[in-house]
């Protein structure tokens, strides 16, 4: 199927007619959205100045940003050794990033943690592009702008500028959904790969191509025949992260090497148990504002997944993004990277952006950039903590 034979859209979606992706209809998205990312380098910039640290620095060589430097300069072949037992292994990153680093490194001047921040701040542009082209198909070109602007505003929004995976998954993630929403499998398939070789939760993408190949040959016995690029495109879609995870079990010797190298690291899902007791610890000591800080994060994350749900948004749409959720929230890692894990999820902001496009635009200007400067000001003090994010 191509764009214009689409209403054929996934089961479940609203009536919406297709718009091609292009640039100049997407220029307002991507202004706004480079608006607030300068806003939030400007504000980490101050701040690193009375810090006396390197804003370079904290974007590009801290934490995990460290580890996929490391790869692309040596391979897969660090492993660090904590006290207490705990192993650290570079296995835990997914290939995509450290490949691109090392590519344009060879290819450029640039040092590969350079070339990683090169790689996060153009694949943060494609994931606003490819946000706005989803947002703009199922609910129209208001609502897309709103809505990159909402993923540029959240507090963690610094992230998009770093030389993290989060810039880069998001944007194989939007173009493979709206490769889906304009029935294009083949791209929907071949983009879940690469998602699946960049961040574990590309899996995500993977179960979104699935149920919708499920619900198309429920609705029509002979869609395998009917779609002949949907067999593969579904076939295609789990090989990038099946490929790693199975290569990492080669690598250790065993069927659960993946699972048990994130173990080394304290990684793994366990239904939310730690988050759970996390936040009753939070709750047990005054002032309390912690564990009620958490339980209203979480009540309004499922608030926001049930009104995606009353809008009947697109099918892909609610199974991505409540596979990224579920992921996040039952994770046994570190606490303080939910928010971070969470950033990909952007469908959950569409009830917000709709309503913000049905505001007159001044009332909306004022909001979007109040919470763009909350979010320049949390991002540069967020970055100059201990910890990572």
């Amino acid at each position: 199927m191509t764009a214009t034979a689409l209403p054929a859209a996934p089961p479940g979606s609203p009536p919406y007619p297709p718009r091609p992706p292009v640039l100049r209809r997407a220029a307002p998205a991507l202004l706004v959205y480079v608006g607030v990312r300068l806003l939030g380098l400007a504000a980490l910039a101050g701040w690193a100045a009375v810090a006396g640290k390197s804003p370079h620095t904290l974007l590009s060589g801290r934490w995990d940003s460290l580890w996929y430097t490391r790869v692309a300069e040596h391979g897969y072949a660090y492993t660090l050794h904590l006290p207490g037992g705990r192993v650290h292994s570079d296995l835990a990153f997914f290939p995509l990033l450290p490949w691109l680093e090392r590519w344009l490194s060879a290819v450029t001047p640039l040092h590969p943690a350079d070339a990683g921040l090169a790689v996060g701040w153009l694949a943060s542009l494609a994931a606003a592009w490819g946000i706005f082209a989803v947002g703009d198909r199922v609910y129209g070109r208001s609502a897309g702008i709103a809505l990159v602007a909402l993923w540029a505003v959240l507090p963690t929004g610094i992230v998009q500028s770093m030389a993290y995976t989060e810039s880069l998954f998001t944007a194989l993630a939007a173009w493979a959904l709206y490769a889906l929403l304009s029935g294009r499998w083949l791209w929907a398939g071949t983009l879940a790969a690469l998602a699946g070789l960049t961040r574990p939760v590309g899996v995500a993408v993977v179960a979104a191509v699935w149920a919708v190949a499920v619900a198309e040959l429920l609705r029509d016995r002979r869609a395998w025949r009917t779609q002949p690029r949907m067999l593969p495109g579904v076939l295609i879609a789990p090989l990038g992260w099946l490929g790693y995870v199975a290569w990492v079990g080669v690598r250790t010797g065993s069927l659960t090497g993946y699972l048990d190298v994130q173990g080394g690291w304290g990684n793994g899902f366990d239904g939310g148990l730690n988050f759970a007791r996390f936040i009753g610890r939070q709750l047990s000591t005054p002032p309390f504002a912690g564990g009620l800080g958490l339980l209203a994060a979480v009540a309004l994350l499922g608030w926001l997944y049930t009104r995606c749900v009353r809008q009947s948004q697109p099918l892909p749409l609610l199974v991505y993004a409540g596979v990224v959720l579920a992921l996040a929230l039952t994770g046994a890692g570190y606490f303080g990277s939910k928010p971070r894990l969470l950033m990909p999820a952007f469908p959950l902001l569409l009830p917000i952006a709709l309503a913000l496009a049905r505001l007159r635009p001044r009332r909306t200007a004022l909001i979007l950039t109040a919470a763009a400067l909350a979010s320049a000001v949390y991002g540069a003090f967020w970055l100059h903590g201990s910890g990572p994010p």
